[in-house]
């Protein structure tokens, strides 16, 4: 029978964590007497309670490490839980939401999805937008770990061609795992401060910059204003753009470099798709605008840097309302969120190596229709890539597509319109942020949706979140009888 002790008692840890990280948005109200400090203290007290009683009833069946199964179950859970607490002082605070709303909000932040079912952002006080703030920041170092040492470990997706450079875990994962996540901790910091500290040399307020490089380097989209990042014009927009893009590169680069290795930063094939993509996605977009739009050069190139950078990492932030730059740039948009960042990097959605395994597989096909006799292995990044991984791939892709549809025609049961449920599903199962149309699009939020379809896109940000097969997986009669 399966042990959920050992589940029990870190879910426990984390939501003591999380309810210890109330205390910033409780001293910042103190501070403002906003008079909403004692929504963060009940609200921290109930976390610390609730976890600590988890965490002390579970102690007992630890001290072995996780089995696989448990790893499995721990990954969902953990994403389950912390929302369901993380909502608490979006009920009880000034948004006073429900707690439909208040679980999409949170589960939006912790899965640095960023779609928001709130209006009057620029009016709230500043502890529950820190919070919004913390959730993502929270949700983007917990994801780096998910996919650093996890993921790889439970063979998902094609993560285990990354298991090498993971830092192998050799048998128990969570002592491994704590050893990984401090390094990448560190960097993680790090780049966060130096991102505040460039957004207010740049003019930001210091409060303002700090909630923006939060939400940039988790890559999440929360801003505090309902403009989003069309309120910071100008040389702001170069700079999260460039925090974007690094948060979007693999960590464990970070940690090589850090350790004196800089080649392989230089050299992963990965980084230089990814960055190739861009710098066409951008060239291609700033000609479009020029050329149909009465866009000044500098002012097409930014727009469509940060807004391409943006959708492409999943930060979701939008500083214009690209639904009007017309239907080609539109379908761009769409299409160019379905690409994603790199593996092991905050970003989200399909990410750039399972494409470059996926044409890997049908150039080595290929070759083999045109030359039967020949033997032509797929290599990613040097490497012949085994047939496990190839399967692993192709079977994301198949569910990603297969999810997105059921997602979709679910949204569509609830009255949606097509634009409205096929872009909300794609956004919510690719982490992305806004979708299209004007509901959901950049310049909406999803605040009309009704509460059927809030749940299912919750759940499929989940899903998405943590790339798909690792959810289905226990969802398996299987998988509980083993």
């Amino acid at each position: 029978m399966l042990d959920l002790r050992p589940v029990g008692y870190v879910i426990g840890l984390l939501v003591c964590i999380l309810g210890g990280m109330m205390v910033f948005p409780l001293f910042l109200d103190l501070y403002d007497g906003r008079g909403e400090w004692p929504v963060f203290m009940e609200s921290a007290l109930f976390c610390l309670l609730a976890g600590g009683l988890l965490a002390l009833s579970c102690a007992n069946g630890v001290g072995r490490g996780l089995s696989i199964r448990q790893t499995f179950l721990l990954t969902t859970l953990v994403w389950v839980a912390l929302p369901f607490f993380g909502a608490i002082p979006l009920m009880l605070g000034a948004t006073e939401l429900s707690f439909t709303d208040a679980f999409f909000e949170a589960m939006s932040g912790l899965t640095t999805t960023g779609s928001t079912v709130i209006s009057g952002l620029d009016t709230l006080p500043r502890g529950l937008l820190l919070w919004r703030a913390i959730l993502q920041w929270l949700g983007g170092i917990g994801i780096i770990v998910v996919a650093m040492v996890f993921l790889p470990e439970l063979r998902v997706g094609g993560m285990q061609i990354f298991k090498s450079e993971a830092f192998e875990t050799m048998g128990k994962i969570l002592p491994r795992a704590q050893e990984i996540a401090k390094q990448i901790s560190v960097i993680y910091l790090v780049l966060t401060l130096i991102c505040a500290l460039v957004f207010t040399v740049l003019g930001l307020e210091p409060f303002d910059a700090v909630v923006h490089a939060m939400t940039t380097m988790s890559t999440g989209g929360f801003s505090n204003y309902d403009a989003s990042f069309g309120t910071f014009s100008g040389p702001p927009e170069y700079a999260a753009s460039l925090f974007m893009i690094l948060a979007a590169l693999p960590f464990v680069r970070y940690v090589q470099m850090v350790n004196g290795k800089v080649t392989p930063f230089f050299r992963d094939t990965q980084i230089q798709t990814f960055l190739a993509t861009i710098l066409v996605l951008v060239l291609v977009t700033s000609v479009v605008l020029v050329s149909i739009f009465p866009h000044h050069p500098e002012q097409a190139v930014r727009e469509a840097l940060f807004n391409i950078v943006s959708i492409m990492s999943g930060t979701g932030f939008a500083s214009v309302d690209y639904m009007e730059w017309g239907s080609f740039l539109i379908m761009v948009f769409f299409f160019i969120g379905l690409i994603g960042g790199c593996a092991g990097s905050t970003a989200c959605s399909v990410k750039i190596f399972r494409y470059q395994l996926l044409f890997a597989s049908i150039r080595a096909q290929v070759q083999r229709i045109r030359s039967p006799n020949g033997v032509f292995i797929p290599r990613y990044d040097g490497r012949p890539v085994t047939p496990d991984v190839l399967s692993s791939v192709i079977s994301f892709f198949m569910f990603f597509v297969i999810t997105m549809g059921i997602v979709a025609w679910a949204l569509a049961l609830t009255g949606l319109d097509f634009i409205t449920a096929i872009s909300g599903a794609a956004t919510a199962v690719a982490n992305i942020g806004p979708g299209l149309g004007d509901t959901i699009g950049p310049a909406g939020n999803f605040a009309p949706l009704n509460d059927t379809a809030k749940w299912i896109l919750a759940i499929a940000m989940l899903i998405g979140r943590l790339e798909l097969l690792s959810v289905y997986a226990i969802l398996t009669v299987r998988f509980w009888r083993s």
